[in-house]
């Protein structure tokens, strides 16, 4: 058991600040940018998701060396944060790029700057990521840690749209307008947060455990055998893949099926709203029946009110803002659950390995979130174009429209369904966490 007082409310603000800007990065790259560089820029919508989700593929080699580099790194500093120092000039200026391109771009130039801001993004968010999971030994306080973070994320994506509607209230209703105003917030506002918290939140120091570590084959062997991370593993491939589906395909649905995009800002802040009012009901949940069956009844929540998707039609505004609500609900509460359960995977590593490789696992589950938004993208853009949608088309048939919804709405919840056999009957309960922790602090060095 962690014998250190609980975190204070300031600390755990001061930590999940930076996230207020920092979540605004890779939000967009689903929900505006295949819909502006595919209507605004004319580029083919196969091919710019086929260029993000191969942004998202090739820098996923590089995320174990920077999870190992950030276990490694011994500094005065700490380990984590100087990554965000270093990492964060690199994230504002392809940010910048990918955000605010030239008019005439190709598809090259958004898979580079778009390989560059992941990698850039990668540099900052695992170090980050991993810090966070550090915080804290207590099982509930993880949540909690992970909770405010993820709070400070929903209020970003408030704020920006917040922003995105007085634009439209003036006029501009662009996808230009709108990516430009998102990344100056980022680029003047994140250098900021991130001082305050490198320079206010604590790190605590690597765990070390009396005994031979295990280093090398004999380390990945252990990984191999660590059958809760495989399983949060899958799990999370299966949801982050299931939710990218049809955060690519939001603003096309409002634009050539209900007719309404420049609903688009109001409904996206409807939808964070209702996802940050729902976030007590699923940390009280959590604490009830354990965070892996609040997340598994979280992601079925989301399946559920997708299944009512395809009966949306040219008009059904009310319907679809009141189905997009319900199951935005609870959006966050799967991202911190996630990270939440990934922090007790550790513990289970940090026992049998004898090291706390936090940054190596928080690398590992980035790889496979990578994968799984590239995927989700993917097949949110190229499924459609195969039964014959195209944005660019000023009049779709009846076939390529259906074929559209039944993507959006049942494909999602099909590929989250399977979650549920995996994660309802996790190993890590809290009192098996309490017993891991016990262990672990017995033999510390």
């Amino acid at each position: 058991m962690d014998k250190r007082l609980p975190l204070t409310h300031k600390i755990m603000a001061l930590y999940g600040l930076p996230h207020l800007l920092h979540s605004m990065v890779v939000l967009p790259l689903v929900l505006f940018v295949p819909s502006y560089y595919a209507d605004d820029l004319g580029l083919p919508l196969a091919s710019v998701g086929a260029a993000i989700a191969a942004s998202r593929f090739l820098d996923i080699f590089i995320d174990p060396v920077i999870g190992v580099l950030s276990d490694r790194w011994q500094t005065r500093w700490g380990r984590r944060k100087p990554w965000l120092v270093v990492g964060t000039p690199f994230l504002l200026l392809s940010t910048w790029m990918v955000f605010v391109p030239q008019e005439t771009v190709s598809v090259y130039y958004l898979l580079i700057w778009a390989s560059v801001l992941f990698l850039s993004f990668t540099v900052f968010d695992l170090p980050y990521k991993a810090w966070g999971a550090e915080l804290s030994n207590d099982y509930n306080e993880r949540s909690r840690v992970a909770a405010w973070r993820e709070a400070f994320g929903a209020s970003g994506h408030i704020l920006f749209l917040v922003l995105l509607m007085i634009m439209g209230s003036l006029g501009y209703h662009g996808n230009s307008g709108q990516l430009q105003a998102i990344a100056l917030m980022v680029c003047v506002g994140l250098p900021v947060f991130v001082v305050l918290a490198v320079a206010n939140v604590p790190e605590k120091p690597s765990e070390q455990l009396k005994g031979q570590p295990h280093n090398g084959w004999q380390g990945l062997r252990l990984i191999a055998q660590n059958r809760a991370f495989a399983r949060t593993l899958v799990t999370l491939v299966l949801f982050v893949t299931g939710l990218m589906i049809q955060a690519t395909l939001h603003k096309m649905v409002l634009k050539h099926i209900v007719g309404r995009p420049e609903l688009f800002s109001p409904m996206i802040l409807a939808e964070t709203l209702a996802s940050l009012a729902a976030l007590p009901l699923w940390i009280g949940l959590s604490y009830k029946i354990g965070k892996h069956r609040a997340l598994t009844l979280a992601g079925l929540w989301v399946g559920l009110w997708s299944l009512a998707l395809p009966w949306v039609g040219h008009g059904d505004i009310g319907l679809y803002v009141t189905l997009i609500i319900l199951r935005g609900s609870s959006l966050a509460s799967v991202i911190f659950l996630s990270n939440s359960i990934a922090a007790d995977v550790v513990d289970h590593d940090t026992l049998a390995s004898g090291r706390q490789r936090t940054g190596f696992y928080f690398s590992l589950w980035g790889m496979v979130i990578k994968m799984a938004i590239g995927l989700g993208v993917f097949l949110g853009t190229s499924l459609p174009a195969l039964y014959g949608f195209e944005p660019s088309a000023a009049i779709h048939s009846p076939v390529a429209e259906s074929a559209l919804m039944g993507i959006y709405g049942w494909l999602p919840c099909a590929i989250m369904m399977l979650g549920f056999p995996l994660m309802w009957n996790f190993p890590i309960t809290r009192e098996k966490q309490q017993e891991l922790r016990t262990q672990i602090e017995a033999r510390l060095k």
